[in-house]
């Protein structure tokens, strides 16, 4: 079981965050995220990448070029997190050595990093942006290979309110993202199963109770690529007991009526 010893963000406690999407502005330097969890997370995230490489890592072709600028973006974040970068190898917080592979961006930077990343392009002519490459170690009850090469609101057909006009503002959001001003926002889900690892597909049973011991939140980022222009959509996910939510964290729970 891997837990935070608290939640390293919560903007669910503002009644006014939690409706969807609920986006806000974020300084680019904010972009990534340590946490209290690193170590842990991080041991979970090498062995499902060893174990599971099918399951957590995709990239087509069209994502190639931006999957490496994404990991040349995050290169240049990490000295500030506390990173040691050199050309080949990334020396982490938990005192891991990471070998850079840049034939294989995604999967060096599911190594370095507790976020997720997901690629998404908008095709010529096409409507919307296209899920084309991913590394997700932290699955919240969806599969990648589900998604994968999926249109957004097609990706988003089992969440509950996402409908085609909810559809649309997402899509202007996208089209209106600059790479100095990424966008973030945080959800808030139940869970009885601790598992940080939950591929599901569509539609199945989930392990979610509105009264479900372990509260877990992603820290959802966008950020768009300056030179493939392609979205990089990261996840950070975090999870506590529900016991030890801050008082005002557990407050915004019961004015949910959770």
């Amino acid at each position: 079981m891997i837990l935070n010893a608290r939640l390293p963000f919560a903007p669910w406690v503002d009644p006014a965050r939690r409706r969807l999407p609920g986006v806000m502005p974020l300084k680019r330097a904010d972009w990534l995220l340590v946490s209290d969890a690193y170590p842990a997370q991080m041991a979970e995230r090498v062995r499902l990448l060893a174990a599971r490489p099918a399951d957590v890592l995709a990239c087509q072709p069209q994502a190639e070029a931006a999957a490496l600028e994404l990991l040349d973006e995050v290169l240049r974040d990490l000295p500030a997190l506390g990173f040691g970068v050199s050309g080949t190898h990334v020396t982490c917080p938990d005192g891991r050595s990471v070998a850079l592979d840049r034939a294989n961006p995604l999967q060096s930077l599911g190594l370095l990093l507790q976020e997720d990343f997901c690629i998404l392009q908008q095709p010529d002519a096409a409507a919307e942006h296209v899920l084309t490459g991913a590394v997700l170690c932290f699955p919240s009850s969806w599969t990648l290979a589900e998604k994968l090469g999926r249109p957004l609101l097609r990706i988003h057909a089992p969440v509950p309110g996402y409908d085609a006009q909810m559809g649309a503002r997402v899509q202007r959001m996208f089209d209106a993202i600059r790479p100095e001003q990424p966008l973030w926002r945080a959800n808030l889900l139940r869970y009885t199963n601790p598992a940080l690892y939950q591929p599901r597909p569509e539609f199945a049973p989930k392990d979610k109770r509105d009264n479900g011991d372990f509260i877990r939140s992603e820290r959802q980022c966008l950020l768009r690529l300056p030179v493939s222009r392609a979205v990089v959509f990261s996840i950070h996910t975090a999870q506590v007991r529900r016991a030890d939510l801050r008082p005002h964290e557990a407050q915004a729970l019961a004015d949910m009526q959770v």
